[in-house]
């Protein structure tokens, strides 16, 4: 199958993307900054939180949503580890693996912080607008 080049459209679409990822992502870096929090660390709390059918996830797990090595997932919950956020647990059903835990502090800070996030995905300012390409390459 033959793929076409990208039309003019198709390239504002793709600008217009990435401009509102670019915002929203420097949104995410101040708000977690001056809320005394890292964006990975945010990242990795709301990961935990926001499992699949658990309010846990192993290391390796993080590490594939964080798109990271697992020593720096290792290292970044340790971090957080220490700012009393999450707790390690051994696997239940494999011991080899190794669960993280939110804490009732951890708890309160994605809570926090992901409001700020869903608040400004909601503001109309910054609304954040998901380019229907596929409507593109009919045109």
């Amino acid at each position: 199958m033959a793929r076409m080049a990208l039309n003019k459209m198709e390239f504002e679409t793709l600008s217009q993307f990435r401009y509102q990822l670019r915002r929203f992502l420097r949104f995410s870096e101040q708000v977690t900054r001056r809320n005394g929090i890292t964006p990975l660390q945010y990242l990795l709390l709301l990961h935990i939180k926001g499992f699949p059918g658990r309010n846990w996830a192993t290391v390796g797990e993080l590490a594939e949503r964080l798109q990271a090595q697992h020593h720096g997932v290792v290292a970044l919950t340790s971090r957080c580890e220490k700012l009393g956020w999450v707790v390690r647990e051994q696997g239940k059903t494999d011991r080899r693996e190794v669960e993280v835990h939110l804490t009732a502090k951890g708890e309160r800070m994605i809570a926090k912080m992901a409001q700020l996030h869903r608040d400004e995905l909601l503001n109309p300012e910054g609304s954040f607008l998901l380019p229907q390409l596929r409507d593109l390459q009919e045109e």
